[in-house]
């Protein structure tokens, strides 16, 4: 990626903070901030072309009902976080909502995620992962018929809480 494609994602805090003075990968000290609510939300799309949608449309995918099981899927991948990425903390989740929604004219299947506790640590991860593995839970169910499928645009919307405060992605900023 170019230099000003990250530029458009900065907060003005360019310092990394899952690295220690040496370069090496740390965990972050996360015990002496403060408890506050925090939330975020995170969105995806999953391209199926027209075979493909129809029969999820219709609930005639032969490894049954992709939207739903996507939706589950999620929620699942968000409460194993920690376990997927190597340096996020294990945190009370307080609440997970993952929804899937079709949309004909791309065709495709965009999804959503949130996540939100009371904690000394963000959830950003936790609506990604979401979101990725609702994701990928809709290309294994479609990729008998949608060997084509792709999965993009993942990213962060919103968040809220901690230290750095509320996010909001603007409209097409990488």
């Amino acid at each position: 990626m170019s230099a000003s494609r990250h530029s458009h994602s900065t907060t003005g805090n360019e310092e990394l903070t899952h690295v220690d003075s040496a370069g090496r990968a740390s965990m972050v000290n996360i015990g002496g901030k403060e408890t506050t609510e925090r939330y975020a939300l995170a969105a995806g799309k999953v391209f199926l072309g027209p075979a493909a949608y129809e029969l999820v449309k219709q609930n005639k995918m032969k490894k049954g009902d992709v939207l739903t099981v996507a939706q589950l899927a999620g929620i699942m991948g968000a409460k194993q976080t920690s376990q997927l990425i190597p340096l996020c903390h294990n945190i009370l989740l307080t609440k997970v909502k993952v929804w899937l929604e079709l949309d004909q004219e791309a065709p495709s299947v965009q999804i959503h995620g949130e996540a939100h506790t009371v904690g000394q640590t963000g959830v950003e991860m936790e609506a990604l992962t979401a979101v990725s593995v609702a994701a990928l839970t809709v290309y294994d169910m479609c990729k008998a018929v949608a060997k084509g499928a792709e999965i993009c645009n993942i990213h962060l919307v919103r968040k809220s809480g901690g230290k750095s405060g509320d996010y909001t992605r603007q409209q097409g900023a990488l």
